[in-house]
């Protein structure tokens, strides 16, 4: 990647209009922000994909918590792939686990493969792996094309060291994405230990749920420095 590109994560349309509005080159379309975000309404997704030109990648997460799923919410995850795909949105966001800290291959596989063409993006519960190495080439060898993750620290901050080592080691196999307490304030920071990447914000910085528009021009105009 030549040039640094920023994704906001939009827990409602009027996040995704601002991020559309403010320069983003990205949304991550989700709902239950209180959760870490999880599958949004199909009534939304159609609504931000018909009214905006902004490129959206859709989280498949059928709840919060852990990221070790059954049989039935496997099921469900697959189903959404396929309603959203009928949508023609740009991407998928999603990461399944088991129960012992490692990246359940199978079944990300199987989501990956459902999802194709289209790129999928393997989200924070890197967060919580047991093993960040192995975890790298795992993730990799799913498919997936992007990792999302604050580098297992509480914000990007915490896990800069992380974030950087993970960069090195993917040898441009695939986009770390750095994300998790991600603001204006930091971003900087951020950027000078990694080479150019995707970087992940929701931009909120009120009370609500809807990302703040000069925090996004901030964000964008930081990472074009």
């Amino acid at each position: 990647m030549k040039k640094n590109q920023l994704e906001i994560a939009c827990f409602n349309f009027e996040s995704a209009l601002t991020a559309q509005e403010n320069g983003a080159d990205r949304i991550e379309l989700c709902e239950n922000m209180k959760l870490g975000g999880t599958t949004p309404n199909y009534i939304l997704a159609l609504k931000v994909r018909e009214q905006l030109a902004t490129k959206m990648h859709v989280i498949i997460r059928p709840r919060g918590g852990d990221f070790v799923y059954s049989d039935d919410e496997i099921v469900e995850m697959k189903q959404d792939i396929k309603q959203f795909k009928k949508l023609k949105v740009d991407g998928f966001v999603f990461g399944i686990l088991n129960a012992d800290g490692t990246v359940n291959t199978t079944r990300n596989r199987e989501l990956v493969q459902l999802a194709s063409p289209l790129p999928c993006t393997f989200h924070r519960a890197f967060d919580v792996v047991k093993d960040v190495e192995q975890s790298l080439e795992e993730v990799i060898s799913c498919g997936f094309s992007t990792i999302l993750t604050s580098g297992q620290g509480k914000s990007v901050v915490e896990g800069i060291s992380v974030l950087k080592q993970i960069q090195k080691l993917s040898k441009n196999r695939i986009v770390i994405m750095p994300g998790g307490g991600l603001r204006s304030a930091n971003v900087l920071t951020i950027k000078e230990k990694l080479k150019p990447t995707f970087y992940h914000s929701s931009a909120i910085t009120g009370n609500d749920e809807t990302a703040d528009p000069q925090e996004i021009k901030a964000l964008v105009t930081h990472l074009q420095k």
